[in-house]
């Protein structure tokens, strides 16, 4: 495993810049605002409150619409600002202790990307034609536009070939440039949809001069773990617990979580994914559950399993949303935010003092990275699992960081035959007497493992 050593305390806060600064749905050539992510320069300090240690953007690249039809890597969408204004964002993140995530979309192109125009122009014999997988009408010539691969149907995203070394270079050139201007590493969007040695090919090359570099890849489903390995990654995006998560708390069936942690369990042996309850791609979490009162639930697992966990903006202050399948189907899960904090509602205050206490435990136990968890206790309603690391070959001792972490879903209190030590997140009434843990209506604890 080659992730890189800081990664171990990474936890993000993930932002989608477009839709978090109210930028114009489409590119122009007249935005309102010609600087808009100096707007996001307020929140790093909330960012720091809530207690991430690293702000993940969403697309800031020169795009068409919604930044996932990227026109020039190297550029910075007008929509959101500069390139003085990006530069100003890392060093204000930097210096406030923020790593910095980008998102590349190196699958597809928008049709704007300037190497397709040039096929579009001059036809089969476009010195770019070999970027893209082509299919060209007979007797076609400049100004003939070919069928071609698309993604996942979207005509107006136009697929990448990555079997042609041109595409190779120049994606190490995007990765490299940004890098040098100072990010941490690269979320790689639909990275399933890329074959793993183009991935395995690009980075190796890369991490050469970028060693620190983090690349994490978005996988939805299939074997997470040879993803990574055969790509050269340092992550994959964790959507199986994701939907464990909030589908088991949903049908009061914490078995099926149970399950999850257990294959979680197996890919925390070979790489530490990216873990989530939110994305800018699904449903908030507080209106996945049908009842928002667990949405607590939903975090403390998020924040005590291993992962590298990541909080989208807006689920910290229990911000609502619904994906719908339609165009501006995402748009109610990529909102405006207001200009600073101060223009928050307070109603969202408890669900953020959940995350920060939550955020301060993992903190403190920053060996939860590449915990893994053990089932203690197990019904429908309720969950209680010992996590725990012995992976530092370096410790002679006999001794293993652990925690303890009770889940009770019921309306009526609930006790559990579980020893466990002092209450350090949440709420639990603990007889050591007798190892048993008393968790209220609803409740759930964070809590010392016995000595």
């Amino acid at each position: 495993m080659n992730e890189p050593r800081w990664v171990e305390h990474a936890i993000w806060w993930q932002v989608y810049p477009l839709g978090f600064t109210g930028a114009e749905k489409a590119a122009t050539p007249d935005p309102a605002d010609a600087h808009r992510l100096a707007a996001l320069v307020p929140w790093l300090d909330y960012a720091v409150d809530l207690g991430a240690s690293g702000l993940a953007l969403g697309p800031v690249f020169a795009s068409e619409t919604h930044g996932y039809d990227t026109t020039d890597y190297f550029r910075i969408d007008p929509r959101l600002g500069t390139l003085e204004d990006f530069d100003t964002l890392l060093a204000e993140a930097h210096r406030r202790g923020l790593r910095v995530l980008l998102d590349g979309v190196f699958n597809h192109t928008g049709r704007s990307f300037a190497p397709f125009q040039d096929v579009l122009a001059h036809g089969p014999g476009a010195s770019t034609a070999p970027w893209f997988s082509l299919e060209w009408p007979a007797g076609a010539g400049a100004g003939t536009e070919p069928a071609y691969r698309d993604f996942e149907g979207h005509h107006h995203l136009v697929a990448l070939h990555h079997g042609e070394p041109a595409v190779a270079d120049f994606v190490v050139d995007v990765m490299e440039y940004w890098l040098g201007r100072g990010a941490d590493g690269w979320r790689l969007d639909a990275a399933y949809a890329v074959p793993s040695s183009f991935w395995a090919a690009v980075t190796a090359r890369v991490r050469v001069s970028y060693p620190d570099a983090y690349f994490v890849g978005e996988y939805i489903h299939g074997d997470y773990a040879a993803a990574v390995r055969d790509g050269g990654l340092d992550s994959a995006t964790q959507y199986e617990l994701w939907k464990a998560v909030w589908s088991s708390l949903n049908d009061a069936n914490l078995f099926e979580l149970a399950a999850a942690l257990e294959r979680h369990n197996a890919l925390l042996g070979s790489f530490a994914p990216l873990t989530f309850i939110g994305n800018h791609d699904v449903t908030r979490i507080a209106s996945k559950l049908a009842d928002p009162g667990l949405l607590a639930h939903a975090v403390v697992v998020l924040l005590t399993v291993g992962g590298t966990p990541s909080v989208y903006y807006g689920d910290e202050q229990g911000y609502r949303g619904v994906k719908e399948d339609r165009a501006g189907g995402d748009d109610d899960v990529r909102p405006l935010f207001p200009a600073g904090p101060g223009g928050l509602s307070g109603v969202g205050r408890p669900v953020y003092e959940v995350h920060q206490e939550l955020i301060g435990v993992r903190r403190r136990h920053p060996w939860l990275h590449r915990a893994t968890t053990e089932v203690l206790h197990l019904s429908n309603e309720a969950l209680v699992y010992r996590v725990s690391d012995s992976t530092d070959s370096t410790d002679t001792t006999d001794s293993t960081d652990a925690l303890v972490v009770a889940l009770n879903l019921a309306h009526e209190p609930r006790s559990v035959d579980v020893a466990a030590g002092p209450v350090l997140a949440g709420r639990a009434a603990v007889d050591a007497g007798a190892g048993r843990i008393r968790l209220p209506a609803r409740g759930w604890a964070v809590l010392d493992a016995p000595g």
